[in-house]
């Protein structure tokens, strides 16, 4: 049969011969080939019997030909690959049946026309998502090079507000930058390498931390150069000056002369010459036992040099910084005040001594390449200043860094620094010398992207920074009691060891106070810090010492114990708490124990023979949390111990209640701000803590959930001779006058050891009191309190001998320790 052409299967229909109708029957048995395609009839060809009537079109007549019956064919008919040509008639002798069924036909050829339809457009619209699905990534590239990405800067919290007014600065690049907060720079490093942030600025300090974590996750990619040298490959490069007619010809001559330095402690200076000379054999052993590693060095300098200029604070401890520079005067002949050698001093720092050299005797000098004519090479030869400058070692400049990942688009990084750049120094923005670390003589320099150790090596400064002079490698070690403070106590360690503070401090942890300072008796330790009543017992119990004490701000070294009452309750004297439910910061702490025992037993409301106190104190308050009651060295029964640790939690922020009662931060209520916190959500009527706790944990100060919304306003201070007081009224309203918290160690070091782990603690205080951005030292850490050091600590200092208000303290003591 012909196939008529028409628009569609109902043309087809339409245009069949006589009968309308198309035999649709399909050959179901099986056939060995072709293999089965969706959609098509493969099999013998169906026959149509009698002559086909011509059909006439709905358009036009066709003229049809070669209609009657087809040949038979007894074998498989040729596959066809694509629609089944119409068939047109059916069987003879079922015109008349199959004509019964027209109306049913149309309506279901209809039905299978318009559910075609309806595939084909879901079929379109699969295909047009699929597209678009395929095609997404290159159109999000395509959307990314005109809207930047929002690279996330790393920024110590204190800078946090400062980096978001620089995020809302427009560029013309629309640059944006998303700042993520962190603790310090040593946070920062870490979550730029867990890529929570992607870069940060540093310092070749950081950068040395960086190495020495994991370095294949960083890369330096721009640097902080001065304008005054844009194209400086360093921010600095360490040279030595001499006179051009000196008689000397290799550095063997250095020996015995008269030498010019910028100061203690400084780069090209100090370290740098210290570091090479020892290096070359020039100066001799570093690690006398018996001396600390600065003073190693001084009398290295000192047997070195006839005479010298080195100002500075050789000690942060006054009392040492006098004795070293009596015992190695020579160092400061040829200061301009040689009895004070220190700051201000006009032979000192680069210019200075310069004018050392050239006015005030010296001899050869140590300084940086650009105040220089002259140059005296680490190889013993001499090199004039036309040439290039044989420099001992660099430092390197600050800069940015990034983790491997965003090295991939570095380029669009820069240009947004840039841009900031230009725009914060157009309004003179603080955000710039603060958080981009740009200032009006300073600029961003794009570099060769490169690791940080290699960075560092480069300028020959990774050996100024490791400098150290063993074995024997000397060591300040921290006891710690739990995890959180062993962290800390590692961060401590990362970062002063960067930064030049020499012994290197390392971390042991023990289960408890008493068993650190057991261990720290028998030397398997050297430090821990100590609540002043702890440091009496330390010293009878355990011959300890101790040597160096928080200060607290305007306070200094003291403290006022207060009890701390909700505003408008009705406790109006210490009598009233009998039956209260009370808060206490530790068993045998001053604030929270010590202070509030003293006054009960001054007021009969113990008596002096009611022995054990501990077991007194459960007897006069309803409930307590006294952290440290249940430890078996008290002598406590069950009973009276489950009293004093009954409004106790545990560890709330992991809800591990094992550590209920704990003497340490992993009992939620121990210590000032848990005693605090204890009143606030734990069911206490009274706490006693210190007199900053209030203040440091209401207004905004404390953003913890549990503190966030309080006011200082809604509490007040029970007074011991009766009434309450507003919380700043403290000096008048409190129990106890206290002497700091303090560092103990054995009391069997040496005077040297005890010298260097002094110089280790108050370097580290006063690096890191004025710096909190590089390292965290006071204050909570990782949202734990007292962690090493009191949070309201903002700094430490040197102590020897008993002060006025120890010697008050000690009459407190006396009465507490009547039952021993």
């Amino acid at each position: 049969v012909n196939q008529i052409s028409g628009d569609s299967y109902l043309d087809a229909y339409v245009e069949s011969h006589g009968t309308p109708a198309k035999s649709d029957r399909e050959y179901t048995e099986p056939y060995p080939f072709p293999p089965s395609q969706p959609g098509y009839q493969y099999g013998p060809p169906k026959y149509a019997y009698g002559p086909p009537v011509a059909p006439v079109h709905k358009y036009k007549l066709k003229k049809l030909s070669n209609y009657g019956p087809p040949v038979p064919v007894y074998a498989p008919s040729a596959p066809a690959y694509g629609p089944p040509a119409p068939v047109y008639g059916a069987p003879h002798g079922m015109l008349g049946l199959l004509d019964k069924f027209k109306i049913k036909l149309d309506l279901f050829t209809l039905g299978k026309i318009l559910l075609k339809i309806v595939l084909f457009k879901k079929t379109v619209s699969f295909i047009a998502i699929l597209c678009l699905l395929l095609f997404l990534p290159s159109l999000k590239h395509k959307v990314d090079d005109a809207i930047p990405d929002n690279d996330k800067m790393c920024v110590p919290e204190e800078l946090l507000e400062l980096c978001q007014q620089m995020s809302q600065q427009e560029t013309k690049s629309a640059a944006k930058i998303v700042c993520i907060p962190a603790r310090d720079r040593l946070e920062c490093i870490e979550k730029i390498k867990r890529h929570v942030a992607d870069f940060g600025t540093v310092d070749p300090e950081d950068m040395y931390i960086a190495a020495k974590t994991a370095e294949e996750n960083f890369a330096v990619f721009e640097e902080i150069r001065t304008k005054e040298e844009p194209e400086a490959e360093f921010r600095y490069e360490a040279v030595a000056v001499i006179h051009k007619d000196l008689d000397i010809n290799g550095i063997e001559g250095l020996k015995g002369l008269n030498s010019c330095h910028t100061g203690v402690g400084r780069n090209v200076g100090y370290k740098i010459p210290l570091t090479k000379l020892k290096q070359k054999g020039i100066i001799g052993s570093l690690n006398e036992p018996d001396l600390s590693p600065r003073e190693n060095e001084l009398k290295a300098f000192s047997t070195l040099f006839n005479k010298a200029c080195i100002v500075g604070k050789w000690s942060p401890d006054p009392k040492i910084n006098l004795n070293w520079k009596k015992t190695y005067s020579n160092l400061c002949a040829l200061c301009e005040h040689p009895d004070v050698c220190d700051y201000p001093d006009n032979f000192s720092g680069y210019d200075g001594a310069l004018r050392c050299l050239a006015h005030n005797g010296g001899q050869v000098a140590w300084t940086k390449v650009i105040y220089v004519r002259k140059f005296f090479g680490v190889n013993g030869t001499r090199v004039p200043v036309t040439g290039p400058p044989c420099r001992w070692a660099a430092r390197p400049w600050q800069g940015y860094m990034a983790n491997a990942d965003v090295v991939k688009t570095v380029d669009e990084l820069r240009r947004k620094i840039e841009n900031l750049d230009t725009v914060g120094s157009k309004s003179h923005a603080p955000w710039l010398e603060k958080v981009l670390e740009i200032n009006d003589k300073s600029v961003p320099k794009a570099n060769k992207v490169i690791s940080p150790g290699d960075y560092l090596d480069k300028a020959n400064y990774t050996d100024v920074i490791e400098r150290d002079y063993g074995p024997p490698f000397k060591t300040v070690r921290f006891c710690v009691t739990t995890q959180a403070e062993m962290e800390k106590c590692r961060g401590l360690s990362k970062s002063a060891f960067s930064r030049n503070i020499r012994p290197r401090f390392d971390c042991i942890q023990e289960k408890d106070v008493h068993d650190c300072m057991k261990t720290i008796r028998d030397n398997g330790a050297d430090i821990i810090t100590l609540d002043g009543g702890l440091v009496d017992k330390a010293q009878r119990d355990y011959n300890l010492v101790p040597i160096v004490a928080e200060q607290y701000g305007k306070l200094g070294g003291s403290y006022y114990a207060v009890a701390v009452v909700r505003k408008g309750s009705k406790f109006n004297s210490f009598a009233d708490l009998k039956g209260a439910k009370s808060c206490h910061t530790g068993i045998g702490r001053t604030a929270g124990y010590n202070a509030p025992l003293y006054t009960l037993i001054k007021q009969n409301l113990i008596q002096k023979t009611d022995c054990p106190y501990a077991k007194a104190i459960s007897n006069f308050f309803a409930e307590s949390c006294l952290p440290g009651a249940k430890d078996a060295r008290h002598g406590l029964s069950e009973a009276d111990s489950g009293k004093l640790c009954k409004l106790c939690a545990g560890d709330v922020d992991k809800n591990d209640a094992s550590t209920k009662c704990n003497f340490d931060a992993t009992e939620a209520y121990s210590g000032y701000t848990g005693a605090f916190r204890c009143l606030v959500q734990g069911g206490g009527d009274v706490a006693f803590v210190k007199h900053v706790t209030v203040p440091g944990n209401t207004d905004g100060k404390n953003t913890e959930s549990w503190a966030v919304n309080l006011k200082s306003q809604d509490y007040e201070l029970l007074c011991p001779n009766g009434g309450r007081a507003p919380v700043d009224q403290y000096e008048t309203c409190n129990l106890a006058h206290a002497p700091p918290h303090m560092v103990v160690t054995s009391h069997s070091k040496s005077e040297g050891e005890v010298d260097e782990i002094r110089n280790a603690l108050i370097s580290a205080s006063t690096q890191y009191s004025k710096r909190p951005d590089l390292f965290k030292l006071f204050g909570s850490f990782d949202g734990k309190k007292d962690l090493l050091f009191k949070d309201s600590a903002t700094g430490l200092i040197s102590i020897s001998g008993e002060s006025e208000i120890q010697k008050e303290y000690a009459k407190v003591l006396a009465v507490v320790n009547g039952c021993a």
